[in-house]
Parts: structure tokens; sequence; C-alpha cells
């Protein structure tokens, strides 16, 4: 908890105050609840105490309580003598349960932590395996791909046609093009795990961030048909361009990637007078409905779905949306596919007339 993070001082001043202001409340109340039960209410605010703090100001806080339970409400009052054998065998009774209930909770506690450590590094490792495996594919196939067209061009200088040089020009380019894709998912996702993302709110046209991230997409997108109609009423928005055309490039990367050849992925841009929508959909198969839920994950694939990416595309389309104030929806079309919904709190340019949808 929070309260564990506080510093020592912090957390003894706190345990006490919460002994002392408990005691005022009771003191004003003994004559209706008892002293005895007194005891049960201040042994309560230890165990509350042992769960927020330490193990020594804890302690210090079941020793106070014993002793003031002892002054103020054991009679005689007002003193430390104990009138009797049956409040004596209490208070003692009182602060060595106090004291085993501070020990217990404090290691009760630090196995907990250790439990929780343990399955946090199991989660990482197990994070770690999987980034492994995908980048093992995602990375060594481009690079291989490089190093065998550049050797090919080395080893046949003039055995090459221009045809074929041509082809492994256009195989070492589209490999740099996929190995910069990783390498920048990679670093977006290093950036939304350490909180840079500081999104720079300009002026842009959302029409062009489209058609630039359609033509990003164009070498991946032979088999697929890429649909947007420019929406032309759209006017100036203020959002960061950077981030908005890396969550268009990934949706429609993800969609191509995902669906059947032949399919169509379309594009549509909207607004209202707050906000900015981005829609991407497609005619496919849609997602199962029992891994919706997970799609954002980082590393997450889906089951059953072809070797290919380290699943951060769409975990990266939820961060920079969300760093921006957006969110991003996700639901199956009736008629089959897959809709993602972009909502972005934006500005728009003057003397444009919005409808309020």
């Amino acid at each position: 908890m929070k309260t564990r993070k506080y510093s020592k001082k912090n957390q003894y001043l706190i345990s006490v105050l919460l002994i002392v202001l408990t005691s005022v409340l009771c003191f004003f109340s003994v004559d209706i609840i008892g002293y005895k039960a007194v005891a049960l209410i201040l042994l309560l605010v230890v165990s509350v105490n042992a769960i927020l703090f330490d193990i020594f100001p804890v302690l210090l806080s079941a020793l106070l309580s014993a002793l003031i339970w002892n002054f103020f409400f054991i009679p005689p009052t007002f003193t430390l003598h104990i009138g009797t054998a049956e409040d004596g065998l209490m208070f003692l009774m009182y602060f060595v349960i106090a004291s085993i209930n501070a020990v217990l909770t404090y290691n009760i506690r630090k196995v907990e932590r250790k439990e929780r450590e343990q399955e946090e590094k199991e989660k990482a490792i197990k994070l770690y395996n999987t980034l492994l495996n995908s980048l093992s594919h995602e990375l060594k196939t481009p690079i291989s791909t490089i190093i065998g067209a550049i050797d090919t061009i080395k080893d046949n200088p003039t055995k090459l046609s221009d045809h074929n040089r041509k082809e492994l020009y256009s195989e070492i380019e589209i490999a740099s093009f996929r190995l910069n894709r990783q390498v920048e998912n990679l670093l977006s996702m290093s950036r939304l795990e350490a909180g840079f993302i500081q999104p720079k709110i300009d002026w842009c046209d959302l029409n062009e961030l489209v058609f630039s991230a359609i033509k990003d997409n164009e070498n991946d997108a032979q088999h697929h048909k890429i649909v947007f109609t420019p929406k032309e009423n759209m006017p100036l928005v203020k959002i960061d361009s950077g981030l908005t055309e890396q969550i268009l490039f990934n949706l429609i990367h993800n969609a191509i990637q995902h669906t059947p050849k032949n399919t169509n992925v379309t594009i549509q841009l909207d607004h209202n007078l707050t906000h900015c929508f981005i829609e991407v959909f497609d005619n496919g198969k849609g997602f199962p409905k029992n891994e919706m839920d997970y799609v954002f994950d980082k590393f997450y694939r889906l089951k059953q779905t072809a070797a290919g990416g380290t699943g951060l595309g769409l975990s990266i389309v939820k961060g920079f949306t969300e760093a921006m104030n957006g969110k991003v929806l996700l639901d199956n079309l009736n008629e089959g596919g897959a809709r993602f919904l972009i909502k972005i709190p934006c500005e728009f340019s003057k003397n444009t007339n919005l409808e309020n949808e």
C-alpha cells in the first residue's frame, strides 16, 4: 500500500494520531459503551495500523493504546494502578494480543509481498520470452533478407540483370521498412511504459494523415483494398499529428495482417463539437469474442493466427490514444469484420460549420 512508502516519521505520527483520536472519541462515550468495549475499539485501530504501516510504528501504537486504556478507562482512572485481578489480566491480554496481531499482520504482508514479487518476476520472464520469440522472427527475417540480397549483389556484380538487381533492391527496401517498423514499435512501447509520451498539439489535416498512413502500408496491402473517401468538410484539428498517424498506421496494418486476401479495409473520418472520430473497419472474420478483452494487451497475439507480428501494434494504438485523452473502442460488425473507433477530444479550426452529433 502507498502508506508503507511514507517516511518513518510520518508513519509514527499517523499511527499515534489514530490511537489518540480514537481514544478521545471513546473517552466521551465510555459511559455508554463501557470501558471493556473500548479495548476492542482500540484493538481494531491497532489492526488497521498493522495493515497500513510497518512493524515498529504498529508496535508503538499497540503499547500506547494499552497505556491509554489503562490510564483513562480501567478503574481507577487517571492512574496506572489496576484495581482488580480481572482487569489486570485483561490489560495483559490486550497488550499481548495487540502485539501478536501487529507481528502476524506484518509477517503475512511480508509473505504476500514475496509472492507478489515472485508473480511479477514470472510475468516479466514470460513477457521477455514472448518478446524474444516474436523478435526472433520479426527482426531476424528482414535482417536475413537484407544480408542475403546484398551478398547476392556483391558476389554477382556483372552476372545480375538489371531486372534481378532491381528486385533485390526492392527486397532490401521492403525488409528495411519492416525492420524500421518493428524498431519504432519497440521504441514507442518503451516510451509508453516509461511515461515519456507528451503529445505535441498542433493544427493538422486528418485527411492528409490518413493518406500518409495508407501510403506507408502500400507494400503490405498488395492483396487488400484500402478504401478511403476524404471528408471534404473536415476542419483542421488540433492534435498530435505524429501520434495520430502512428495510430492510423497500426490500425490499417493490423487489419491487413489479420484478414484474408481481397478483404476491404475502410477508413472514415467524422467529428462533432468536441471530438474527432477515426473509424477503421474491415469485412473480414472479426475477432473471437473470448479474445476481444485482450487484444490491446502487450505482446498479445490472437490464437490460431499465422506467425508474425510482435503483438505491440494495438497496445500502441491504445496507449497513444489515451495519451491524447482519447478512447479506442472495438466491436464486431453484424455483417462480418471488426471495427475500431477512435475518439479524440480536440479543437477545430474556425469558420467551420460543425453539427452536434
